[in-house]
């Protein structure tokens, strides 16, 4: 048996990242980085058109919504990433058009939300459709998206943890490796392993987006507490993934600023998952504004045999 073993060796030795993130058409560019995107993109459409469905909502409802969060949310994601990691872009050697160049990497999934359900907002209203509702059944294909995502960066070969010498550690080119480890005042030799934090939130994502679907259909949630459901999941692994982290980052106290945001967010998701499960148990019974909005009337309305 210890023959066989020797012979077989590990599973893994580690993981290569990929040689190129962009390919050319013609004189037209192909980054792995924006397909990952829309990859994701299009992934959590179909999620969330099946899952709206099953609400009683309107399959094309989500296109029209994602018309508006899309753009939104990238927009939100780009500043959030710039305000958070501002050194490569005002720092003493930084470069503000960069901070347009989106394709080079660099998303802030709070900005994405933020402003990515400001749009979504805009769109349900448009669409005369619960919110709340929508962002429930959004939530775990948001959490896919996510972790298609963060292909973009292992081809980028970026945002990647420390040191490491587990049999799944990262291979990083030597030239961004000295560079990502001289800004942490690490020293890193030839042939040093990173943690792969990109597959560690992959995997986390995907494990907490078919957790959500399970919850959801086992306790019937509603009025967006699947949304905040997803907030929380997310946050209590980007905490300690982000812990893992040596790329560029604002600091706070002595932590990352993405850190003290996952706390932050994440013990006021759990605040707002039980206030709402306490004033709305269960699930709508209709995710139309128009037919909620008599019900409330009908509601209201004095009984006349009173």
């Amino acid at each position: 048996m210890n023959g066989l073993v020797s012979a077989v060796g590990p599973v893994v030795a580690s993981i290569p990242s990929p040689s190129e993130h962009t390919w050319y058409i013609g004189p037209f560019p192909l980054r792995a980085y924006a397909l990952a995107i829309l990859a994701g993109i299009a992934v959590a459409v179909w999620l969330t058109r099946k899952r709206w469905v099953e609400r009683g909502g309107d399959a094309d409802d989500v296109l029209e919504i994602a018309f508006w969060a899309v753009p939104f949310g990238i927009v939100g994601g780009r500043l959030y990433h710039v305000i958070s990691s501002p050194d490569a872009y005002w720092g003493p050697d930084g470069d503000p058009l960069k901070a347009l160049r989106i394709w080079d990497g660099g998303l802030g999934i709070w900005g994405a939300i933020a402003l990515g359900a400001v749009g979504a907002y805009i769109g349900c209203r448009r669409q005369k459709v619960s919110f709340p509702a929508f962002a429930d059944a959004l939530a775990p294909g948001l959490l896919l998206a996510q972790a298609i995502g963060r292909l973009g960066n292992w081809f980028n070969q970026e945002l990647f943890g420390g040191p490491t010498t587990l049999p799944w550690g990262l291979e990083v080119d030597p030239s961004i490796a000295d560079y990502v480890c001289s800004n942490a005042g690490l020293t890193c030799g030839a042939g040093t392993l990173f943690h792969p934090t990109f597959l560690y939130e992959m995997l986390w994502n995907v494990a907490a987006a078919f957790l959500l679907i399970y919850l959801d259909r086992r306790f019937r949630l509603g009025h967006g507490r699947v949304f905040w459901l997803y907030v929380l999941f997310y946050t209590l692994g980007r905490v300690w993934i982000e812990m893992l982290r040596i790329d560029d980052a604002e600091l706070v106290l002595g932590l990352r600023l993405n850190v003290w945001t996952s706390i932050l967010v994440g013990v006021g998701a759990l605040i707002a998952f039980i206030v709402v499960g306490r004033r709305n148990p269960g699930r709508e019974e209709t995710v139309s504004l128009d037919a909620a909005e008599p019900e409330q009337a009908d509601a209201a309305r004095p009984d006349p045999g009173r």
